[in-house]
């Protein structure tokens, strides 16, 4: 500290005991929390308070260091998956040996609480949902979190030789065995309650699920994030211009996490650099400067496209169960969902400060809002009256 900032504090903190603000010298900044949840605007900007270096007098903290509110220094270190989830899993139906290995990660509910099973958008990972998921059992701590690796994405493996299959049929026969096998896996008598949540891709895939019913009355509701069909369809011939743009590889994890966090691809940097890191991998090649690439080739998904999103919108107006939409913007809709959406038919909400990953740029919002369809859909809430029969039994006027 200059003896001009010395002079200063006395002036100001005059009757303040010295060791309360003579603190040792240091440029340092203390090392934020792992678990520091920064807004949607964060990673792109700092706030008023942490530009303009508030002093905050304290005996724990140097006179005049700058407010804890942007991390620093490992700002884009990988957060591992053991933060969020308490296990991974590997599972493969032995019956199909053509099925695929699917990765998955999992909270289990306790007691009576619902599951909430994810599928991520093309491209992604199980691991787009977990700074959310945690979000989720910090307001309702029963719940588990069931999040999955599509074909083709992420650490989830079909055999050798075979093509990747990602048609809206393909994908949401997957999911619907990863759940039973995950069943299986935990020796849970039944499935727990389960609430369906898909972004993108994603929500196609559990629309198709929960219109299937093959999962029956297990499925208490269906959330789909950011997609709608007209719009989704509009959307995909700029999708070659989208890809274009990307980089072909970066030279770290930690410039990929960067990269996503600096193009507002993702908006939170603590949801970027805990899911950034399962869509690289790493080709180590004789001068290539930047050896971590992507895991999934969007370009090479182009036949499935309009596959998964053609008739999207009257399917989910159509399955049984509650409906939840979020969307980042109320153009995002369509004529059917217009229709839809006034006559009462699902619920929707609109976070216009996020961008397309809307679960990763405002997790606390988006978990606040699938609690909340939870809690709305929850059947063991329902108190029925008696049947006349059991009146009858007990001896009771009807």
């Amino acid at each position: 500290m200059s003896d001009l900032q010395k002079a200063w504090a006395k002036n100001r903190l005059g009757t303040m005991p010295a060791e309360t603000w003579e603190e040792e010298e240091t440029d340092s900044v203390p090392e934020m929390s792992e678990h520091f949840d920064d807004d949607s605007s964060s990673a792109s900007s700092a706030s008023s308070a942490s530009s303009t270096g508030t002093i905050i007098p304290s005996p724990s903290q140097n006179l005049f260091a700058r407010p804890q509110g942007v991390p620093r220094g490992r700002t884009f270190h990988p957060i591992p998956w053991t933060t969020y989830f308490e296990r991974e899993l590997f599972l493969h139906d032995e019956t199909s040996p053509q099925s695929p290995r699917t990765h998955a990660y999992l909270t289990s509910p306790v007691g009576q609480g619902p599951l909430f099973v994810m599928h991520h958008g093309g491209g992604s990972s199980g691991l787009s949902f977990a700074v959310v998921g945690d979000q989720i059992r910090k307001r309702l701590p029963s719940a588990g979190v069931f999040s999955l690796d599509a074909r083709g994405h992420g650490s989830t493996t079909i055999p050798e030789g075979q093509t990747v299959d990602l048609s809206l049929e393909t994908l949401a026969a997957d999911l619907f065995t990863a759940i039973q096998l995950t069943r299986r896996e935990m020796k849970w008598a039944e499935l727990p309650p389960i609430i369906l949540v898909g972004h993108s891709m994603g929500g196609a895939v559990v629309t198709e699920l929960a219109r299937s019913g093959r999962l029956g009355n297990a499925v208490l509701g269906y959330a789909v994030l950011d997609v709608v069909e007209g719009s989704a369809i509009d959307a995909l011939q700029h999708m070659h211009t989208y890809l274009s743009t990307r980089p072909t590889g970066f030279q770290t994890l930690e410039t990929g996490i960067e990269w996503h966090t600096r193009s507002r691809t993702i908006r939170n940097s603590i949801s970027a650099r805990t899911s950034v890191p399962s869509l690289l991998s790493l080709e180590e090649k004789s001068g290539d400067t930047r050896p971590w690439k992507w895991r999934t080739d969007l370009a090479a998904t182009k036949p499935y496209w309009e596959n998964w999103f053609v008739g999207l919108s009257g399917k989910f107006l159509a399955a049984r169960g509650g409906k939840l939409l979020l969307l980042a913007g109320t153009d995002r809709l369509d004529t059917e969902l217009t229709i839809g959406q006034m006559q009462g038919k699902y619920n929707l909400q609109v976070f216009p400060e996020a961008g397309h990953f809307i679960h990763e740029d405002l997790p606390e919002k988006t978990a606040i809002s699938l609690v909340d369809f939870y809690r709305r859909n929850d059947r063991s809430a329902l108190v029925l009256p008696p049947k006349v029969s059991e009146l009858l039994r007990r001896g009771e006027k009807v």
